[in-house]
């Protein structure tokens, strides 16, 4: 579910969709982390000016917390 909403969330705002790759590494039952691999120019906008955007990605997933009990750390990396 919240990989879903994050590979969607990052397809919206990249120039190039078809680059955008997201993987989920669930670390145990109460963490899990998720990376967001997208083209080196869209890298820059998924993370926005001073961190904005993917911190408030990050604020929306720590809603599912609540609801999952599982932590989430995201990365954005640009594809190579």
């Amino acid at each position: 579910m919240v990989e879903d909403f994050v590979r969607e969330f990052a397809k919206l705002l990249a120039n190039h969709p078809e680059d955008v790759e997201v993987v989920l590494n669930k670390i145990n039952d109460t963490y899990a982390q998720i990376t967001i691999y997208a083209n080196k120019a869209d890298a820059g906008k998924i993370i926005g000016k001073e961190g904005k955007m993917i911190g408030a990605i990050k604020t929306l997933i720590s809603g599912c917390k609540a609801k999952d009990g599982v932590s989430y750390k995201i990365n954005v990396q640009p594809k190579e």
